[in-house]
C-alpha cells in the first residue's frame, strides 16, 4: 500500500479539496399534463404519484 512520505501542505490539501463539489440534481418535467411539476427522474412523482403513465402512489 502506498504511503506518502512526506506531509502535504494546507495550500495543496485545500486545492486538491477544492475540486470536490456537490453537482445539482438533473430534473425532468412530470409527464402528467395536469402537474408538470420537476422530478428526478426515474421516480414516481411525489406531486401526482404517477410514473410511466401509471398512478402508483396516492396523489399529495
Amino acid at each position: 500500500m502506498a504511503v506518502p512520505k512526506r506531509r502535504m501542505s494546507r495550500s495543496n490539501t485545500r486545492s486538491r479539496r477544492s475540486q470536490w463539489k456537490a453537482t445539482a440534481p438533473t430534473l425532468v418535467t412530470c409527464p402528467n399534463r395536469a402537474c408538470g411539476q420537476p422530478t428526478l427522474p426515474h421516480t414516481a412523482c411525489p406531486n401526482c404519484g404517477t410514473y410511466k403513465g401509471r398512478q402508483v402512489a396516492p396523489a399529495v
